[in-house]
């Protein structure tokens, strides 16, 4: 069946040997064969990583020695052909549904620049899974509709020809605020969609390594920063595995 939107589904994966086979095993079970191509990003890893992911005929793994997350999706941006960007870190876990979605959305609404959702953590404990839910519903949702955009960066699609005009990724900004970069600036040539039911699920690894807490606060810190002043306030970030 032919598709009628070429979707290139780009990985960056930085020493993600640990995740990057259940990664690619969910997509492409679940996208039943319809993506344009599946690409990794290797952005200089020290493991196994490219092997793991060398392993799946007709996955395209290609190395980025400037380590950075930036840096590994503008490489995606240049190496990539389909007209939709497709971006997903290397620990997610994409359900039945997020293709159809993906697709769906961007055949309706023709002034659709960039779709996102949020996270589904399905390693945290039942608490932290509920609170989570609860501030993507509330604190997710209000930004969403202050801003009037919102990206998140382990999930989310973009038209090619709006990474364009963009000039691409802002390969200056290490980390955080990156994903609220991309929304913003996308945001001047179309619309910029959040939409709670194109979730992914993903590791809560974030949350084990620097604490649930914490981490919201820096997360929604950057958001509006980027938002407001237009960069983040965040400068470092460390590698949590």
């Amino acid at each position: 069946m032919e598709n009628k939107l070429r979707v290139s589904l780009v990985i960056p994966a930085h020493n993600e040997e640990k995740y990057i086979a259940n990664c690619l095993s969910a997509a492409i079970k679940n996208s039943r064969g319809r993506f344009f191509e599946i690409m990794v990003i290797d952005n200089a890893s020290s493991d196994r990583t490219g092997d793991e992911a060398s392993k799946f005929p007709g996955v395209r793994v290609v190395r980025e020695e400037k380590k950075g997350l930036t840096q590994a999706r503008e490489r995606g941006f240049q190496e990539a052909r389909g007209d939709i960007l497709a971006y997903i870190d290397a620990d997610t876990l994409m359900p039945e549904h997020w293709f159809e979605i993906l697709e769906k959305e961007f055949e309706t609404h023709k002034n659709l620049a960039a779709l996102s959702g949020p996270y589904d953590y399905y390693d945290v404990p039942k608490w932290q899974r509920l609170l989570i839910k609860c501030y993507w519903t509330i604190s997710g949702l209000l930004a969403y509709r202050i801003a009037g955009y919102l990206v998140v960066g382990g999930n989310f699609a973009i038209k090619r020809d709006i990474l364009e005009k963009m000039h691409g990724f802002d390969t200056s900004i290490a980390f955080y605020g990156e994903d609220t970069n991309i929304a913003r600036r996308a945001s001047k040539f179309g619309k910029v969609k959040f939409l709670p039911k194109f979730f992914i699920y993903t590791s809560g690894r974030r949350f084990h390594g620097q604490g649930f807490f914490k981490t919201a606060v820096i997360y929604t810190a950057n958001f509006f920063s980027e938002a407001i002043i237009h960069k983040p306030i965040t400068k470092k970030y460390k590698d949590i595995r």
